[in-house]
This record gives C-alpha cells, sequence and structure tokens, in this order.
C-alpha cells in the first residue's frame, strides 16, 4: 500500500474522517449525548485547531519552504522554530484538534473512530513519508530534531 503515501491531501483525509464520524452518528443515534453549551465548546476546539494548523503554516512560509504534503523532498528549509518547538506536525495536530471539535458538536462516539482513523492514516501514510525525506535531506539535523520535539504533543 505504498502508493497511497503522500498521494492523498490531508484536509481530503480530515473530511473523509470527519464524515466517518458523521454517518455512524446517522445510523446509531441513539449513542448521541449532550450537554449546555455543546456547540460553542465544540467551535472553540475547532477554532483552537484551526490557530495550530495556521501557527504551522506561517513558520513554512516565514522559513519559505513548501507547505505541501504532497511531495516532501520539495523541503527547502527544516523548520524547527516557534510552534514546531512543541509538536513535529502541528499542521495536523490542528486538523486533529478540528476533528475533535466536530465530534464534540455532534455530541457522537463515532466521532472518535473518525479521529482515530485520521490518525492512523496520517501516521502511516504521511507522516512516516515525510519523516523519511526529511532525514534523506536535514540528516543530523532532523535525527537531533527528532530525539528534542515529539511527532504529535
Amino acid at each position: 500500500m505504498r502508493w497511497l503515501e503522500t498521494r492523498i491531501p490531508p484536509p481530503l483525509v480530515v473530511l473523509v474522517s470527519g464524515a466517518l464520524g458523521w454517518g455512524l452518528m446517522a445510523l446509531t443515534p441513539g449513542l448521541s449525548m449532550g450537554f449546555p453549551g455543546q456547540a460553542a465548546f465544540g467551535l472553540l476546539v475547532a477554532a483552537l485547531g484551526v490557530a495550530i494548523a495556521a501557527a504551522g503554516i506561517l513558520a513554512f512560509q516565514k522559513a519559505r519552504t513548501t507547505v505541501s504534503p504532497i511531495d516532501p523532498r520539495a523541503a527547502s528549509t527544516l523548520v524547527v522554530t516557534g510552534i514546531y518547538n512543541y509538536t513535529r506536525n502541528p499542521m495536523y495536530l490542528g486538523m486533529a484538534a478540528m476533528l475533535l471539535g466536530w465530534t464534540i458538536i455532534l455530541g457522537h462516539p463515532g466521532g472518535l473512530v473518525g479521529i482515530a482513523f485520521f490518525v492512523a492514516y496520517i501516521n502511516h501514510f504521511q507522516i512516516r513519508p515525510e519523516e523519511r525525506a526529511l532525514q534523506a535531506l536535514f540528516g543530523d539535523g532532523f535525527t537531533a530534531y527528532c530525539a528534542r520535539v515529539r511527532r504529535w504533543i
């Protein structure tokens, strides 16, 4: 299944994952639950996810390196500052937080299945290939960075 590596844009994986959560909710509405302020809290979590992802994008733009996840070999700079001091993958972390916000809004545990799918897919088909490419490009600098900063949080 190596042919899937870096082929599907991560935002599309987010949409599929969110649709999976929504579909599970539609199939099992009896599992839905709610609480006061649920939608507002979900929107707040999703907005935090947008902010985390945006911080990653802005750091890449500031370093003048590619933001595109389709060809990680096109990276011109190893970005290790700003939000990259805390997570090696803020864009994917932000997307996962957006899915968590969606799950809270849905009020259904099926959304957790969507998040799990997203994390598993992104780890296997996106992050690992990116890490191989960055290791080849930046060698010991990337190794040291990985030893210092966790993949997610």
